[in-house]
């Protein structure tokens, strides 16, 4: 009996039952249509392999009976590619790498490499969707979903965040290339075109000097300075400490919790830090914002973003300064100072790879005193 699967109106006059009525497409090559009680049918294909035993995919729901054919074929393609496994997800081949980083790089490289993944690969979208229909549009996405939208708005933070994900990028795509290497999925045309953002991994060159930072602070208008010197004296992020309450400052010991983009972290805080939080938090209730505007609000990037470019004017800085030079120059100074990296990094809520990265040249020039003071000859 001759059966007509690429007319819809024919599949529907087809008896429901589990067995798919199949069409040969080539020899040892079919294409099945399996007719449900309600709802779309569903397509599969199977192929007949050397050995003799046959193959099965599931297709899924396709209006065109060439849709559907147009999807065996692929799986045919990457069989004869050598393509083992072809429901492989995003973050089966990123779980994958991990092991692979543990194995041939050690821990600290997975470690890396799987924080990353779990914060926006691992029960995220993209890391449901098989490699074999990922597409160029959803890396395109994920990338662009990284960027900045809610820090200080300004060029740095988007360079930042930039920087940031060229970094999340280069171990996406490591990931997805075992797994091409591995022959887990036929092609990588789903992420090959995409690439990382350039000239936004250089280090901001322009350190405020203290004569500047001084000028700064005073052109402030009143609201504005607490927040100001709080981020010189604590290297934090400007929304970290904007977002801070009495109660994460904890006047006993010294230190102060602070939550950003990094996680929560404990932070000692400098005689003189301890000093000012104090006086900041007099006065106010535990849920009350440390620092706050004029009408008593916690500040928002969108509110200090426009009186601090003021400033910045009035005490005669170059127009690109932002709040971000107040923690620049926060973590220059400590390096400076002769401070450890691991503790900088630990007190500014970063790595030691990054601080390596964006501040080494101040750790030569601090090495260097120490040695002069050495007599060799």
């Amino acid at each position: 009996m001759s059966i007509d699967l690429k007319s819809k109106t024919s599949r529907l006059e087809l008896a429901p039952r589990r067995e798919p009525y199949w069409e040969r497409i080539s020899a040892g090559f079919h294409i099945g249509y399996r007719r449900l009680e309600s709802g779309d049918g569903t397509w599969i294909a199977r192929i007949r392999s050397d050995d003799g035993k046959q193959k099965y995919q599931a297709l899924g729901t396709f209006d065109k009976k060439d849709d559907a054919e147009t999807e065996a074929r692929k799986w045919r393609d990457r069989l004869d590619q050598g393509v083992t496994k072809s429901d492989t997800t995003v973050t089966d081949a990123c779980k994958d790498y991990v092991i692979r980083q543990k194995t041939e790089k050690g821990p600290a490289s997975a470690r890396d490499a799987e924080i990353r993944f779990k914060r926006l690969v691992y029960d995220k979208p993209i890391g449901k969707i098989p490699l074999s229909k990922l597409k160029t549009t959803d890396v395109r996405k994920w990338v662009n979903d990284q960027l900045a939208t809610d820090d200080d708005d300004d060029d740095e933070d988007l360079r930042k965040s930039k920087d940031s994900t060229n970094r999340n990028l280069a171990s996406f795509k490591a990931a997805l290339n075992l797994a091409l290497k591995d022959r887990l999925v036929a092609t990588d045309a789903g992420w090959k075109t995409i690439t990382p953002f350039r000239s936004v991994g250089r280090r901001r060159e322009y350190m405020l000097k203290q004569t500047e930072r001084t000028a700064l602070l005073a052109a402030c208008p009143l609201d504005l300075q607490p927040l100001v010197k709080g981020l010189l004296l604590t290297a934090a992020r400007s929304g970290e400490l904007a977002k801070s309450v009495v109660s994460d400052f904890d006047k006993k010991h010294g230190t102060m919790i602070l939550a950003g983009k990094t996680g929560r972290r404990i932070v000692t805080l400098s005689t003189a830090a301890r000093v000012f939080m104090a006086e900041q938090c007099i006065d106010k209730l535990p849920a009350a914002p440390i620092f706050s505007d004029s009408f008593g609000n916690a500040w928002k990037k969108d509110a200090w973003k426009k009186p601090f470019k003021a400033a910045v004017k009035k005490s005669k800085l170059p127009d690109n300064i932002v709040t971000y030079h107040l923690r620049h120059a926060a973590i220059s100074e400590l390096l400076l100072s002769g401070m450890q990296t691991s503790l900088v990094a630990m007190l500014a809520g970063t790595s030691t790879a990054m601080i390596d990265k964006h501040y080494g040249h101040l750790q030569h020039e601090q090495t260097r005193v120490m040695l002069d003071s050495v007599a060799m000859i």
